[in-house]
């Protein structure tokens, strides 16, 4: 740690500080001070902690494993298991609800349908309000807490609200919820309903929703949980962690993610670089995002990088060119103007990795296709393994290599979609080549529809039949 970053922590009274990450500003500021942007640029704000104490540290591993089986309800959460990585004292008023802890699958069926010899699908829907935003919302909620906020606030498309509403209710906030109407999954919104937040329908996308939390960040009694929160990327990166852990500390060649808002992967990219630099790991997996193709501006942006870009570590231009409407089924990242594009850009860039996109049809089988393997996920999450699919297709992956893809959220998040795509009443609104928008269906390749069958035993074992 720079001897400034040092004076700024110890007059915060905490070893951490907040940083803005771009380079000609490089402001350091304290970590309660309740900010979520660089006041004098703009820029994005990430947290610095000091890992030089930890690295004399020789039973790290072992004593994050060993906590696994204490009954400490901070160890029994798979985010502040890893407590040393993360910005608060020991005495901060932990918001849990036993967060991470979650599973990393084998997918033999995605496997051979990538174009892999061997897959794994690291779950995190399988959170407590079935999504990855827990992680993240732990630590963000215990920000709060501890900046005496009464209310917190999001934007969502609906993931991030399930998420923030539940641990607003453990923590006894109230909660307001942002949400573009008509534009979510009936089963996200009655989550956060649920849980007893404020849910404000806005006539607008989630871009318009954004615009609006923006200003209402400086209400002193108001915390902003979008992941622009730095905070919210602290409990992410955990999930790092876990899935090393998980993996035996090899690590994986590939790690693909999906691209929304784009907070998952700049906190995964932020984990796995924090290992590097303690010496817990000697590499970095490439990280590639995957994004739906009406709803890319990150894939735009990067397509359009020269190579010489593309090498440069942490490159990354200024501005990123929004997508005004956004298209795609996948609500949970049906955005076009995502917050964390630069922190989750220098991932990639650094790792080496890839962003592309995939179609509404190649995400719809990826869905089907997971569901095969008895694991089922939202449509946000099947971008991974579409995308790994054009990813072997083009060379990028090689068929033998160690690839982990994350599943955002659960099946159960957007059950519709899944009985629409096996009824094969699944459509999606496309646009013509003068801008008009027009349906178009899905024709699933692993469509699995219901069959109307006559009460006998001879008709249902007729029906096994033909479906052998």
């Amino acid at each position: 740690m720079s001897d400034a970053i040092a004076k700024t922590a110890q007059q915060a009274g905490t070893s951490a500080v907040q940083r803005c990450i771009v380079p000609a500003c490089a402001a350091l500021f304290a970590i309660r001070q309740p900010i979520y942007v660089c006041p004098r640029c703009g820029g994005p704000l990430e947290i610095e902690i000091p890992l030089e104490p930890l690295q004399a540290v020789a039973d790290l591993r072992e004593r994050w494993r060993a906590r696994a089986a204490s009954h400490d309800p901070r160890d029994r959460s798979g985010v502040w298991r890893y407590r040393e990585l993360l910005p608060f004292d020991d005495d901060a008023p932990v918001v849990t609800l036993f967060e991470g802890n979650t599973p990393l699958y084998d997918a033999p069926r995605a496997a051979k349908y990538a174009g892999l010899a061997a897959l794994r699908l690291k779950h995190q829907g399988c959170n407590p309000t079935a999504s990855f935003k827990d992680t993240g919302m732990t630590t963000a909620v215990t920000q709060a807490k501890l900046l005496g906020a009464r209310t917190v606030v999001c934007a969502s498309t609906g993931n991030t609200a399930a998420s923030l509403a539940a641990f607003a209710a453990r923590a006894e906030l109230q909660c307001a919820i942002l949400l573009p109407q008509g534009q979510i999954s009936p089963a996200k919104l009655a989550q956060s309903m649920d849980y007893g937040a404020v849910v404000c329908e806005i006539a607008g996308n989630f871009d318009d929703c954004m615009r609006l939390i923006s200003e209402l960040a400086d209400v002193p009694s108001i915390y902003i949980a979008n992941s622009v929160n730095p905070f919210r990327i602290e409990g992410q990166k955990t999930v790092a962690f876990e899935l090393l852990e998980q993996c035996g500390w090899r690590v994986p060649d590939h790690l693909v993610v999906p691209g929304g808002n784009m907070g998952n992967s700049a906190a995964l990219g932020k984990g796995f670089d924090e290992m590097r630099r303690l010496g817990l790991i000697d590499r970095l997996p490439k990280i590639s995002i995957v994004q739906a193709e009406g709803s890319a501006p990150l894939a735009h942006l990067f397509a359009g990088l020269k190579s010489s870009e593309i090498a440069a570590d942490a490159a990354f231009p200024d501005e990123i060119a929004p997508v005004a409407n956004p298209r795609t089924l996948a609500t949970a990242i049906k955005i076009g103007a995502p917050v964390s594009w630069k922190k989750a850009l220098r991932a990639v860039l650094r790792t080496r990795g890839s962003i592309i996109t995939v179609s509404e049809p190649e995400i719809a089988d990826a869905k089907a296709i997971i569901g095969r393997d008895g694991i089922g996920c939202e449509p946000a999450s099947a971008t991974t393994v579409a995308g790994i699919r054009k990813l072997v297709s083009a060379g990028k992956i090689r068929a033998d290599e160690s690839v982990v893809a994350v599943l955002t959220g659960h099946v159960l998040k957007d059950p519709d979609y899944a009985s629409h795509y096996h009824r094969g009443t699944l459509s999606f609104e496309s646009l013509t080549a003068e801008g008009a928008a027009k349906s178009v269906p899905i024709v699933g390749a692993f469509r699995n529809a219901p069959e109307k069958v006559a009460a006998s035993k001879a008709a249902i074992l007729k029906s096994l039949e033909s479906r052998r």
